[in-house]
């Protein structure tokens, strides 16, 4: 990739990065309820899904879900339901410092893993922007391989700068939130955005 191609690639990628969804949503409620470090760690989980989703824009597979209605309806429909069944779990979340406490023994650093994997798998919109976004700054007379590595590995560098940003905003909301009453607030307001997400999600189109 050329120095000019960088210089337009990496402030294009972070955009979408930082764009808020129910991943980053996710993020910042991790890090606000159970500290920043386990919110990064858990972010694992999401670039695990965006590093299969590359991998099959760079194979050419995702052009199934082109051409596929019912794969985009199927991963679309299950991708909704697990955003409605997270809305559901935060709003009844345990909001005294010692429900907190015990959500968190309870709910290991492979547990929120698993959601980021789960809840970024769900999303076929973002295996389109995959196929969409990456082979714009891939020179076809090039090695596609080589090339869709540097991009995909320049992507999920920055997804996980992102993962930090927004779990450093939710752990500067925890001051603002510490009592039982600011906790169920701000908890049931990430549920709402959430179920949000997932009706977004079922309305859409390819």
């Amino acid at each position: 990739m050329s120095l000019h191609l960088l210089l337009i690639f990496i402030p294009a990628c972070f955009a979408l990065n930082l764009s808020p969804g129910p991943n980053n949503l996710l993020a910042m409620s991790n890090a606000q309820r159970f500290g920043l470090r386990n919110a990064v760690l858990a972010g694992a989980g999401r670039l695990l899904a965006f590093a299969v989703m590359i991998a099959l824009a760079a194979s050419g597979l995702a052009v199934v879900l082109h051409t596929s209605e019912l794969i985009f309806t199927l991963i679309k429909v299950v991708g909704a339901l697990y955003l409605f069944w997270m809305a559901y779990k935060l709003w009844i979340a345990g909001v005294t410092p010692e429900e907190i406490a015990l959500d968190a023994k309870r709910k290991s650093l492979f547990d929120m893993a698993r959601q980021e994997f789960l809840l970024a798998s769900g999303n076929p919109k973002a295996i389109l922007i995959f196929t969409a976004f990456l082979p714009q700054f891939v020179d076809p007379a090039g090695d596609m391989a080589v090339q869709f590595s540097i991009v995909g590995g320049l992507f999920l560098l920055l997804e996980w700068v992102a993962i930090a940003l927004y779990g450093a905003a939710g752990l500067y909301l925890k001051q603002w939130f510490a009592r039982p009453r600011g906790q169920r607030i701000f908890n049931r307001s990430c549920a709402v955005l959430l179920a949000g997400a997932g009706g977004t999600l079922l309305a859409s189109q390819r």
